[in-house]
């Protein structure tokens, strides 16, 4: 039976209504704004309705197209729109039409299966849990505000629904090799950017978000998947392999001679990329981390000292100090935390190196820490170990020497590094009063490709192909 969706949208009839809706509808929008003294940003989003319909009808029935406009939006868009940001926006939208599409069309809630659903749902209802006994009086200093902690909560749940989505909505690989071909094409322009290449700066004032760009797992992703296509994907023209490498290289460069003092750009990515040698080829791998470990041992004082430049130091004695206070704060509430962003401010009452100043931890383990308590780090390192479960299991059970073989290579070193990265700072799950959720352009990247994974075994257990 054809569903109400079909029905409606679909025929011929459905077309010939749905024209005329949005022919009336330009007609009555036109005659509104000209006779209304409006915001200009009230204007602008009148007069994108009929795109916003058209565009929502389109995603209802190409959602993996979504999945290709974040990767535009978080690379060649530099705009954003308040109150969350575009990439935060177009999740919320991408998960609002799923859910529609479920009950409506398809009459049922259906999910995949899959190991890794019930530590992201349990981490969904840890984070609401600890989002209502944040409302408690834990100290003499109120909360932040109500907006504030909504925002922080928005930024857990949408990087689960990333990868909840596309878990659910990639059926067919070509779209999986959209999402990262297109991602590593349209970083080219940034990554020149970057390296003051002549003519590229102007480019900057065009594309260049600084929550893109500075976010360190958006390198990440660039280096690993660079390298484990260029590397291991021999169904991919020779030339293009090159390319591949000639990327990884060129910001390899970028990281270690002219990036050196910011360490999440190059710490993780080391990692990510011995991890994917080491998962891919352990006989290569093998030589070259013995190599690398006689040249850490033999070189370590001037290795020490080219890392530790800049504010490096001073960082380091900070964010040591900063993780020691949080992690007392959170004391008051071990099991569920403070909830989502509270804690920033009740550093007001615990002087840091003698300063009373609100600040956050640079760490995403802290972070989890101090606003999900412990039920929320065991469920993050639940979903970390069944992702890399999974990922270890896929790596041998998907056409060799391809596209797949490589992504899933790519993947679990992408994973470490990210494991890495969280170290570093709320690179993962950024925190509302640093990165924020504008910086989920960066950090939606270790959430949509480490849903390929399980995308990547539903179709395999389907007998899809998967090269």
């Amino acid at each position: 039976m054809d569903s109400i969706i079909q029905k409606t949208i679909y025929s011929e009839q459905g077309r010939k209504w749905f024209q005329l809706f949005v022919f009336m509808g330009a007609i009555f929008i036109s005659l509104f704004v000209a006779t209304q003294d409006l915001d200009t940003r009230l204007v602008y989003g009148i007069l994108a309705m009929p795109g916003l319909i058209v565009g929502g009808l389109l995603l209802l029935r190409f959602p993996q197209l979504g999945f290709l406009l974040i990767v535009v939006i978080s690379t060649v868009v530099k705009f954003d729109i308040p109150p969350i940001g575009l990439v935060a926006t177009l999740i919320l939208g991408l998960t609002a039409l799923w859910i529609f599409d479920m009950v409506v069309r398809q009459k049922r809630i259906a999910l995949v299966d899959s190991s890794t659903m019930a530590p992201l749902f349990a981490f969904t209802a840890v984070v609401i849990l600890a989002l209502i006994v944040g409302q408690l009086p834990w100290f003499s200093v109120s909360q932040v505000n109500l907006d504030t902690q909504i925002g922080g909560t928005a930024i857990f749940i949408l990087s689960f629904a990333a990868f909840i989505l596309v878990a659910h909505q990639v059926r067919d690989v070509r779209w999986l090799k959209w999402m990262v071909f297109l991602y590593l094409i349209l970083a080219v322009p940034l990554l020149l950017i970057g390296l003051q290449v002549p003519g590229w700066w102007e480019m900057s004032q065009v594309v260049l978000n600084y929550s893109t760009v500075g976010g360190s797992l958006f390198w990440l992703w660039l280096s690993v998947l660079a390298f484990s296509q260029g590397l291991f994907n021999k169904q991919l023209p020779m030339k293009w392999r090159i390319a591949l490498v000639i990327l990884l290289l060129a910001y390899l460069y970028r990281a270690f001679v002219m990036n050196r003092a910011w360490t999440s750009g190059w710490a993780p990515v080391l990692v990510a990329l011995f991890v994917t040698l080491w998962v891919a080829r352990p006989k290569w791998a093998m030589p070259i981390t013995m190599i690398g470990v006689a040249i850490l041992i033999l070189m370590f004082q001037p290795i020490y000292n080219g890392v530790m430049i800049g504010d490096n130091e001073y960082s380091t004695i900070t964010r040591v100090a900063a993780w020691e206070i949080v992690l007392r704060i959170a004391r008051v509430n071990p099991i569920l935390g403070l909830g989502p962003g509270n804690y920033y401010n009740y550093t007001l009452l615990y002087p840091i190196l003698g300063w009373y100043v609100r600040f956050n931890s640079h760490n995403n383990y802290v972070d989890i820490l101090a606003q999900t308590g412990i039920a929320g780090m065991a469920v993050f390192f639940w979903f970390v170990f069944v992702t890399w479960k999974l990922g270890w299991r896929l790596r041998n059970q998907v056409p060799k020497d391809g596209f797949t073989q490589a992504f899933i290579y790519g993947a679990l070193g992408g994973l470490a590094g990210g494991v890495v990265a969280a170290m570093f700072g709320d690179w993962v799950l950024p925190f509302v009063f640093n990165i924020g959720i504008y910086g989920m352009r960066a950090s939606v990247y270790f959430w949509l490709f480490l849903g390929g994974l399980v995308a990547i075994d539903q179709m395999r257990r389907a007998g899809i192909p998967l090269d």
